[in-house]
């Protein structure tokens, strides 16, 4: 049986996958010492390694390697169900245990520099490689699980993300959740 829903949800599980790294290392040492778990692609991954943080690569949680360049990393059900299920909702935690699917709490994402790279007048092959569709597709299912899902994709954000989880013991509230999924899906306002 699933448990209540609750406005608090604890963060246990983060997926940082950013290409602005502004400020990471400061938010990443936080969660890790709030005992949050961290999960990361590629460069992301290497640099919290490098920090000395303990950090699973995106690859062992999918199963598969980071391939074609970089193109296919984090579309898979292995994230895309972490971030999606509900988890006041039988079927979605048998779907998840059936299928080895751990939950995402948070989801730390920035997009890659599309514009500044075609603003700095970049080739049509490296403006190609600059659009994003892990990081739209990510951000679009956390905020679409608002419920259940933190997301954050702006460095200047993470000094709130962390006060709301020294506020309520290493959970963010419905409104906090809300407020941030309103902001990156304004259409979809609730």
């Amino acid at each position: 049986m699933h448990p209540p829903f609750t406005n608090l949800v604890p963060i246990g599980r983060a997926l940082i996958s950013v290409s602005d790294k502004t400020g990471l290392l400061e938010l990443a040492r936080d969660l890790a010492a709030l005992g949050v778990e961290l999960i990361s692609t590629g460069g992301t991954s290497g640099m919290l390694r490098q920090a000395g943080l303990a950090v699973r690569d995106v690859a062992d949680v999918t199963g598969f390697p980071e391939m074609m360049d970089g193109r296919v990393k984090t579309l898979h059900p292995m994230i895309h169900g972490g971030l999606l299920a509900l988890r006041d909702d039988d079927e979605h935690l048998l779907a998840m245990a059936a299928h080895g699917i751990e939950p995402i709490d948070l989801l730390v994402v920035n997009l890659y520099p599309f514009e500044e790279t075609v603003a700095k007048g970049a080739d049509t092959a490296t403006c190609i490689e600059n659009i994003d569709i892990g990081g739209p597709a990510m951000i679009r299912a956390a905020s679409k699980n608002h419920k259940f899902v933190t997301v954050v994709t702006d460095p200047a954000d993470y000094g709130p993300l962390l006060d709301q989880l020294r506020a309520h013991d290493g959970a963010t509230s419905l409104a906090f959740r809300r407020a941030g999924a309103d902001r990156l899906c304004p259409h979809r306002r609730l």
